[in-house]
């Protein structure tokens, strides 16, 4: 059974979103939630219940720490019969290397930005047309679940910014052009792809937008449908 909703949820406040130089003493995965953080995983799951309601649902979540403490602080919400939920580490960050000074980062975050963010490669870590490709592998288990008759009514992926977007990418069609042009989302922000009639999910939240800041640009001439 298609779900009513297809809900994407970037984590919270992280140590890493706060203190930068964390990164240089602290494995990327291991990084926990902020007391902001903790906060925004709790208000977003109020947000939650109020679009589910009493309806069930299946959730898919990212195995870095700061994903799954956003996981716990959201089901808080809701009694333990209305959910369940999986560990999916096709949905990690994106890999960003060995971790270095803030210095070295941020030198690295410019090089990205001037030869164009899907393409590059952080040394020793992935490009986001990696990402791209094994959120592609998860969109198939993804479907598959679909299929089945007692699949709940909602899916919520629990993952991190850039994944969303990714996500978003392979399964609206968007080229490397509209991906670009498209900002990660805020920390706890609720994405909602909701069912149609002509079965289609649409998008119904709007999502933050930027500026590309490479010059290799080529107009788009053609839309997908």
């Amino acid at each position: 059974m298609h779900p009513k909703r297809i809900i994407l949820i970037r984590h919270g406040q992280s140590e890493g979103n706060s203190e930068p130089c964390i990164y240089k003493n602290k494995p990327d995965y291991a990084l926990e939630l902020t007391q902001n953080g903790i906060k925004q995983a709790s208000e977003a799951g109020k947000q939650l219940k109020t679009i589910v309601n009493d309806e069930s649902l299946f959730f898919y979540v990212s195995p870095f720490f700061r994903t799954r403490s956003t996981f716990e602080n959201i089901v808080n919400n809701f009694p333990r019969e209305q959910f369940n939920f999986i560990e999916e580490p096709r949905l990690r960050e994106q890999e960003r290397g060995h971790l270095r000074t803030v210095e070295e980062n941020e030198k690295i975050e410019e090089e990205r930005d001037a030869y164009g963010p899907f393409y590059f490669r952080f040394p020793d870590g992935e490009s986001c047309a990696d990402v791209f490709d094994r959120v592609s592998d998860f969109l198939g288990t993804l479907l598959r679940d679909f299929t089945k008759s007692s699949f709940p009514e909602n899916a919520i992926i629990i993952t991190h910014g850039m994944s969303i977007r990714l996500f978003l990418m392979r399964w609206f069609h968007w080229s490397v052009e509209e991906f670009e042009l498209h900002a990660n989302p805020l920390n706890c922000q609720i994405v909602i792809m909701e069912l149609h009639p002509n079965g289609k999910y649409h998008l119904k939240s709007e999502l933050l937008r930027q500026p590309a800041k490479h010059k290799y640009q080529r107009p788009i001439t053609l839309h997908n449908k």
